[in-house]
């Protein structure tokens, strides 16, 4: 009977173990678009992929060969563009796949879709009844079929937004709003590679809040300072009182 009880108390600590563990590693995707926006509709996007994403999502020419030469010229040329610049390029690897990572300073969030590798979504943002609205829609992908690259087709592609002001609403599945102003769409693989549609509607504060923090800031320093001048002309006018009393 102590064994018994032993055994199953063994088993919900390891389970508990487990699910601290999956709740502390982040989630891994095999595409993932991350776009961090600023309300005037510059953005910064980093692109994470493996190299079969990449082919069979959004069509680069690269080989999927798992210990092929990357050819980076030609991702650079893809992703570089009047609109947008590769700023940052590195590359890992994971599951016996090679994964690009790019970091990419973009000029109008709106106009994005000119750029091949964006050309699947649809991008908005307006000022509209005294607050900014972010929409995009996600439609299919557009790259041929790369044979057996390891995939299940349970991998996860996302697409996330770091927003720079309050969120009033989103129509994110999770229904939450991560640290940091974070929003997450999710899909399976198989879902993206079916052309699955993904609809992104996000309305926000038109002030961003770096600017209120600042703007909080500066009357902060505003109000010490008030403070600082009234305590220092109460103590002149004190020692003033009290010269005059002893004269």
């Amino acid at each position: 009977m102590r064994r018994q009880r032993a055994a199953r108390a063994a088993i919900a600590l390891l389970a508990l173990v487990a699910a601290g563990c999956t709740a502390v590693l982040p989630r891994q995707y095999e595409y993932e678009e991350e776009i961090y926006l600023s309300l005037d509709g510059s953005a910064t996007v980093y692109v994470n992929g493996s190299v079969p994403a990449l082919v069979a999502l959004r069509g680069l020419p690269l080989d999927v060969a798992p210990r092929a030469r990357l050819d980076r010229a030609a991702i650079r040329a893809a992703y570089n563009s009047t609109l947008t610049n590769v700023t940052r390029f590195g590359t890992s690897r994971r599951n016996g796949r090679r994964f690009v990572h790019l970091r990419i300073d973009v000029s109008d969030i709106r106009r994005l879709s000119e750029v091949a590798p964006f050309a699947w979504s649809r991008y908005g943002l307006a000022e509209r009844g005294g607050e900014f609205v972010y929409t995009q829609l996600v439609g299919p992908p557009a790259g041929p079929d790369v044979g057996g690259v390891g995939w299940k087709g349970d991998e996860l592609v996302a697409f996330r937004m770091h927003l720079p002001s309050k969120v009033r609403y989103h129509n994110a599945p999770s229904k939450q709003v991560e640290r940091g102003n974070i929003l997450s769409w999710e899909q399976t693989l198989s879902e993206r590679r079916a052309g699955t549609p993904v609809s992104v509607e996000v309305r926000l504060d038109t002030q961003s809040i770096l600017y209120r923090t600042l703007s909080l800031f500066g009357l902060m320093i505003v109000l010490v300072a008030f403070m600082f001048v009234v305590v220092i002309g109460w103590i002149v006018r004190k020692g003033r009182a009290r010269g005059l009393a002893a004269s």
